[in-house]
């Protein structure tokens, strides 16, 4: 069935919802479709309720084949070998001659419009055996589908930001750029454009010759990318100066000029578009804006981070996050005692780490011993060697490899748990999280070294970090649901990985906190 909303001949608002709201609204009645949360957003914007079950062809077939294409036209083939009608055999290729949808005659449209939904409705016949046969049904219907109508919640909240506070931000940043320009200069002994690779390299290399073989990239010029700089940052106070510039040149144009071009003229609040199932790990992604990269290690992202303030009076920004998920589920998935020992006894976990590495008592953890023991901590996570743990702690490969020596042996069990997980890997093709989300792993049995390490570290990491993807989701939809039932005014409008973010009214505080930290720990 087509209803024209748009166009010539639209039916009468009034008319609309009397037909079509008891459906969409009726909880006992599914709803199918192929990226569900773009129409039920554009419904949700226009005032319409949905309730209801959902299935989402689209989010199926990520969760199978993660790596292929996931358009309908392209699935209506795959599955149900049929040609669906081509939108361009109905508006024309694009181009300033194409047309718009209300151009095309009734019929034709009609046609389209209820094609769509008939592949979308037969393709949902065609995933549910392989979504059962893959172990998938689970985390497809108690996680991904109940999370849908929470980012349409949050995407359509927003968040807002002060922009009085970007626009002085703004010119700080530009003072910085300034500052750190000529500083630049006067290290070079010449000015020239920081922002050209090719410039850069030959100040860096023909001019002041810091390194006798620098690298270069394919065109032949030398490489001045983050990661040369960063292992060049002691040999010269003009690189780390570098380095500075170009972080604050990013947090200038990336966040304080353009986030405020992001405001929507009718809310006054910027809302960025959450994909739910575009990384390999499960793990939610933001785009336009994205909101969840917002540097917070230095203190000029803090201030960016500061901009984002509560809607009105009487409200505040709230935040919950995961106390070192990654970590308490690399402990709990492997097993090793001394890893569970300390975070169950509630010590700092990278000092528990330090004193087990480096063979001292708690007491005696000194801060530098802390930080090797916080980048061993992480490393292994994402299977860091020796080299690459020299590199970010500035010592001898020597040393870093001693230091993991040193933490497989304190840690024989997570040890133990990274090379079964590799061996399963090579087995199945394939590792899991807790949940059952999948990542497949092509390139484990590669004969090229480089692919096959970086497979082996991704077999390593998903498991670890997609377990912690599937927990955050989880305590998304408990929140969102726990809200519901109580219509507060609180609401959830961000998610940054382990954290969550409410626009939290105060007088709602007392009780919205427990029964936030509920629902995450029973995630």
């Amino acid at each position: 069935c087509y209803i024209p909303v748009g166009g010539s001949q639209p039916i009468p608002e009034e008319t609309l919802r009397g037909i079509l709201q008891p459906v969409l609204a009726n909880a006992g009645i599914g709803k199918v479709g192929h990226h569900l949360k773009f129409d039920l957003s554009v419904l949700v914007w226009q005032g319409w309720e949905i309730q209801g079950p959902l299935w989402d062809t689209m989010v199926a077939h990520r969760l199978l084949k993660k790596d292929q294409r996931h358009g309908l036209d392209f699935l209506a083939k795959v599955y149900l070998n049929y040609d669906s009608i081509s939108i361009e055999s109905l508006i024309g290729p694009k181009g300033k001659d194409q047309k718009t949808m209300d151009q095309v005659d009734l019929a034709t449209l009609a046609k389209y419009a209820a094609e769509d939904a008939e592949v979308t409705w037969r393709l949902r016949q065609s995933l549910l055996k392989p979504l059962k046969d893959a172990g998938q049904e689970h985390l497809f219907h108690e996680v991904e589908m109940p999370l849908i109508p929470v980012l349409v919640s949050m995407e359509k909240e927003g968040v807002r930001l002060d922009t009085d506070a970007m626009v002085q931000l703004s010119d700080l940043l530009l003072q910085q750029i300034t500052h750190l320009e000529q500083r630049v200069y006067e290290l070079a002994g010449m000015n020239f454009n920081i922002a050209s690779p090719k410039q850069l390299g030959e100040v860096l290399f023909d001019h002041l010759k810091l390194v006798e073989k620098p690298k270069k990239t394919r065109t032949g010029q030398y490489a001045t990318n983050e990661n040369v700089l960063q292992q060049l940052a002691s040999e010269h106070a003009i690189v780390q100066t570098i380095l500075d510039y170009r972080m604050v040149s990013k947090l200038r144009s990336t966040y304080a000029e353009a986030l405020p071009q992001n405001i929507h003229a009718g809310t006054g609040r910027i809302h960025t578009t959450f994909h739910q199932v575009a990384t390999a790990t499960g793990r939610l992604s933001s785009q336009s804006p994205n909101l969840q990269n917002i540097p917070i290690r230095h203190a000029l992202g803090q201030e960016v981070r500061k901009a984002f303030v509560a809607r009105q009076e009487g409200f505040t920004l709230l935040s919950a996050d995961y106390s070192q998920i990654e970590l308490r589920v690399m402990a709990s998935m492997s097993g090793d005692p001394s890893m569970k020992a300390a975070f169950e006894s509630g010590h700092d976990i990278h000092a528990a780490t330090a004193a087990h590495v480096f063979h001292v008592e708690a007491e005696a953890v000194t801060e530098e011993m802390r930080r090797k023991a916080k980048m061993v901590n992480f490393g292994v996570l994402y299977g860091m060697s020796a080299f690459g743990l020299s590199q970010r702690l500035g010592i001898s490969r020597k040393d870093a490899s001693e230091i993991i020596d040193h933490y497989w042996a304190s840690f024989p069990s997570i040890k133990a748990y990274m090379d079964r997980t590799v061996e399963q890997a090579r087995e199945r093709g394939y590792v899991e999280t807790l949940l059952g989300r999948r990542r497949y792993l092509p390139d484990i049995q590669s004969a090229n070294g480089t692919i096959r390490a970086m497979a082996e570290r991704n077999a390593i990491n998903s498991p670890i970090q997609g377990s912690a993807a599937d927990m955050i989701k989880a305590a998304m939809v408990l929140v969102w649901k726990a809200f519901s039932r109580k219509s507060f005014a609180s609401r959830l409008v961000l998610q940054v990985h382990d954290e969550l973010i409410f626009d939290a009214k105060l007088d709602e505080l007392d009780e919205i906190k427990p029964m936030i930290r509920e629902c995450m720990v029973q995630a």
